[in-house]
């Protein structure tokens, strides 16, 4: 099964910050969609960089609170690994555990047009697994 599967049960909208937006600003958007990171988008639309709630609260904990007034820029991970919606989930889960990220951004035609999350992926393979056993209860009765 691939990333397109994911894409088809989420809303189809990117929030993003701008690169010179502050990490104040940054956090009142992932409180207020409740979400765990950002992209960081240029004005073009290309990808910055990615800024999540754990990079807000490290650099809280080692700069303290004026750092909220900082521009996203400084804290952003700016090398960011993107997926496509034709990579296979297992393949994806793979990545994320590997490299410890918790959201990817997917790429296709040379524009980000989603964000997915660990708990996209977990959702997906959970379906999965609820309808293959649930085929396999049917094929048993039906046996």
């Amino acid at each position: 099964m691939s990333i397109a599967s994911i894409l088809r049960g989420k809303p189809h909208r990117l929030i993003s910050v701008a690169p010179d937006e502050s990490l104040q600003h940054a956090a009142e958007i992932l409180t207020r969609e409740r979400i765990g990171a950002l992209l960081v988008l240029k004005p073009n639309g290309d990808i910055a960089g990615i800024i999540s709630e754990r990079d807000i609260i490290r650099a809280l904990g080692v700069k303290g609170g004026e750092v909220l007034g900082r521009p996203v820029a400084e804290l952003m991970t700016k090398d960011v690994t993107c997926i496509t919606p034709t990579d296979e989930i297992d393949q994806v889960m793979a990545i994320m555990t590997e490299r410890r990220f918790r959201h990817l951004p997917v790429r296709e035609g040379g524009r980000i047009v989603a964000m997915i999350s660990i708990g996209d992926v977990v959702k997906q393979k959970v379906e999965e697994a609820e309808a293959e056993s649930q085929s396999l209860r049917e094929y048993i009765v039906r046996g």
